[in-house]
């Protein structure tokens, strides 16, 4: 099949006419990335024209250019960090005059509203602009103006999140506003007193005052995320902070051996009162039951003399009411139940007596005269008579000594 010189015609054309829409096309629009923002600055008129979405626009033919959102900044002095192999990592200087360098990074975020934008996108024109010329340079600053805050000592141990959080601040907040104050302080290592300048921050309302503004407020740029993966410090400084720690560590364990042997000696004389309000109180507890039991047999003895004195009085009531009804008894009859006894007890004893007697009761010669009979006759009669008026006789004297009186007193006419 042949072509004809139309038919080259029409292909040249055509071609030329695909060529010329390319061309046409490729500076008549652009892509904005999702994460990307994108300004067109159009020709002639220089007006921005800004796209924070993703998606194909017209450009017109106008500059084109491609803010990231975020962006991660690094200060590394890692190889693997950062778009530069070397070290990048920031120097700072503490209050003792000792240096480091401070590896790390940040993270920053560009605003989306057109007024930031336009102020960033005027000043700085491109995104490699804004990191170096904003963005590490705020960080240069807050680092340069933490550093006097502390000594190298501190930024190595016990105030190191502190370095952290007074360099976040000051980045985001502006630098503090500062005052440098001397002051006398013991050397960890030789124990002397020596002068050193303190910087402090000044305060307002009990907050860290800052003297201006950071730059990167004023451009609506956010930063979080700041890190430290190291701070190098020189050989020098590392074998002085490695011996003032040494020092310190030292110091640190005589105090609390100090605070050890202190406590132990609280401990000990705490126990010694302990022991001796113990011994005290056990005193106090022998010295009480001693009392008690004390007391129980005063109680006892008193009861005891009391039960003495009652039954006293009661036998003494006793006895003189037994008094007063042998009294009675004897004022009524005169006693005379026991005279009585009495009487009949002597009189049998004398009967006793007479009965077992075998001699003569009166003398066998009797002077007097008497009546006829033999003599031998009258002297029976005689002793008979004797026995008996000596019987007579001692009953008499009984009841006299009774003062008992035998006789039957008459019966008065009233009786009758």
């Amino acid at each position: 099949m042949k072509i004809g010189k139309t038919g080259f015609i029409v292909g040249g054309v055509s071609i030329l006419f695909v060529g010329l829409a390319v061309v046409f096309l490729d500076g008549a629009i652009a892509t904005n990335e999702a994460n990307s923002i994108m300004v067109v600055q159009l020709p002639i008129v220089g007006t921005l024209n800004w796209y924070t979405t993703p998606g194909t626009q017209m450009s017109w033919w106008g500059r084109v250019t491609r803010y990231p959102k975020r962006e991660q900044f690094w200060f590394s002095s890692k190889n693997d960090q950062g778009e530069h192999a070397k070290d990048e990592s920031l120097r700072i200087r503490f209050n003792d005059g000792a240096g480091a360098t401070i590896s790390g990074s940040i993270s920053w975020e560009m605003p989306m509203d057109v007024d930031h934008l336009n102020k960033i996108h005027s000043k700085y024109g491109s995104p490699e602009a804004v990191t170096k010329q904003l963005v590490r340079t705020v960080l240069e600053k807050a680092v340069y103006t933490a550093g006097p805050l502390m000594s190298s000592t501190e930024s190595y141990a016990e105030r190191k999140n502190e370095l952290l959080a007074d360099i976040q601040e000051q980045i985001d907040l502006g630098v503090f506003e500062t005052e440098t104050q001397p002051q006398r302080v013991k050397d960890p290592m030789s124990g002397q007193d020596k002068t050193v300048n303190i910087v402090r921050v000044k305060l307002e309302a009990g907050k860290p005052k800052h003297a201006v503004e950071s730059p990167l407020k004023e451009f609506g740029i956010l930063t979080y995320n700041l890190s430290m993966n190291d701070i190098h410090y020189p050989e020098e400084v590392e074998k002085q902070i490695a011996m003032q720690q040494q020092a310190i560590v030292g110091v640190s364990i005589a105090i609390a051996e100090a605070k050890k042997a202190e406590q132990a000696a609280i401990t000990s004389a705490k126990q010694g009162e302990a022991e001796a309000a113990k011994a005290k109180w056990a005193q106090e507890v022998e010295k009480a039951t001693a009392v008690t039991s004390a007391e129980k047999l005063r109680d006892v003895s008193a009861l005891a003399v009391e039960t003495a004195q009652n039954e006293k009085k009661a036998a003494i009531l006793r006895g003189e009411g037994e008094a007063a009804a042998r009294k009675l008894v004897m004022t009524a009859d005169g006693a005379l139940d026991k005279k009585l006894a009495t009487y009949e007890r002597v009189n049998g004893l004398y009967a006793e007596a007479i009965k077992g007697y075998g001699g003569s009761w009166v003398p066998s010669i009797v002077m007097g005269g008497g009546s006829g009979g033999s003599g031998g006759g009258n002297a029976d009669a005689v002793a008979g008579s004797g026995a008996q008026q000596l019987i007579s006789l001692l009953s008499a004297k009984t009841a006299k000594d009774l003062s008992l009186d035998l006789s039957v007193p008459k019966m008065s006419k009233e009786e009758k």
